[in-house]
């Protein structure tokens, strides 16, 4: 019994054995498909999120204290430059103006009877000095009081957009409180902020590519039809992000973007000597991205590598290959670091021309 026990035991164990050298050997016959990075100049499109203002933005307060007596826009509305908007109860002022004119009046009736008197030497000079005098203040006030009046009557000070309405009709308005908001939306500014590394390179680029020329992309993932333009960069660096921040000004004739909104300016970026390799040559682990190298022995080797900039099917490497490699393509989850392999080779030419074009 005990030798039978044996003899099965040993035929599993040559079983096992075989149907592993099997195994192995079909492994080895799996040919794998290895190319090299692909080395060139190119273009990178970078996104940077973005706040749209416009290019004017205004508080409409009131000058001075009453109530608000007429409603001339709704909010939304258009306006021009000196379209009336509201009007505040100018009763009060009025009667001041009308006051200070009447006194106005007085005093340049005292100021002819003292000439008058003058030329006949019944008072001094220094009464029509002094008369004069009091025809100057009563005009200063009466000024001042058609100033007052005419705080009451609340212009546009630029063509623009009315915003939402903070007091309605018959509201009691105080002196400077806010009634609404103007916007001038015929230009926009958008402004972004760019990492100091960047910006160095914006700058030593900036006037051999025209980098200043950029693009937005909306909230709803188009492309906004005119294109804009960098013209403002910050004077200082945020020392907690490590930003810069930059403006750029966009037409706006179809009023298509509002004060407020967001979106991500894409800047158009030369790159010299990219390393480029397909996106799925590389996987990750544990949050870091690797690559199989091949060396000269056609072992496999687990290579680190880090991405500098994306493109469709493509990625950009910053650390970890010279271009010089040649890299696992096809059947990176077939095989471990240190294995040894067979493999056919593509130029990387070919392999990019089977994904999507490069940007130009």
């Amino acid at each position: 019994m005990r030798r039978i026990f044996m003899l099965m035991s040993l035929g599993a164990l040559l079983c096992a054995t075989a149907c592993k050298h099997k195994d192995e050997a079909k492994e080895s016959e799996v040919n794998f498909v290895a190319t090299s990075p692909l080395v060139r100049d190119t273009n990178i499109v970078k996104a940077y999120v973005s706040q749209v203002r416009s290019i004017r933005h205004i508080e409409v307060r009131s000058q001075e204290r009453g109530y608000l007596e007429k409603v001339f826009v709704d909010e939304g509305q258009f306006v021009r430059k000196g379209q009336l908007l509201f009007q505040i109860m100018p009763n009060l002022y009025h009667a001041e103006f009308l006051k200070a004119k009447a006194e106005v009046e007085a005093a340049n009736i005292e100021v002819q009877n003292s000439k008058a008197l003058l030329d006949k030497n019944v008072v001094s000079p220094n009464e029509l000095a002094l008369a004069k005098a009091k025809l100057s203040k009563a005009q200063a006030e009466m000024q001042l009081a058609n100033t007052h009046l005419g705080f009451t009557r609340i212009v546009a000070p630029y063509d623009g957009y009315i915003n939402h309405l903070e007091l309605k009709l018959g509201s009691l308005v105080e002196e400077g409180e806010l009634i609404t908001t103007l916007s001038d939306n015929s230009q926009m500014w958008m402004y972004f902020n760019v990492p100091e590394a960047e910006y160095l390179n914006y700058k030593e680029n900036e006037s051999t590519h025209n980098l200043s020329k950029v693009d937005l992309l909306m909230a709803n993932g188009k492309v906004f039809h005119q294109s804009g333009k960098v013209e403002t960069i910050e004077a200082d660096f945020n020392n907690e992000t490590g930003n810069i921040a930059f403006r750029a000004t966009f037409s706006n004739p179809d009023n298509l973007l509002r004060n407020g909104e967001t979106g991500n300016i894409l800047m158009t970026i030369p790159m010299a000597h990219g390393i480029i390799i397909p996106q799925k040559a590389t996987f990750e682990i544990m949050d870091k991205r690797y690559v199989y190298t091949i060396d000269d022995k056609n072992t496999v080797r687990l290579t680190p590598i880090t991405v500098k900039a994306e493109l469709p099917d493509l990625f950009i490497v910053g650390t970890g290959l010279n271009g010089n490699e040649k890299i696992l393509l096809e059947g990176i989850r077939k095989v471990q670091d240190g294995h040894k392999i067979k493999y056919s080779y593509e130029a990387p030419e070919k392999v990019v021309s089977n994904l999507k074009l490069l940007s130009e």
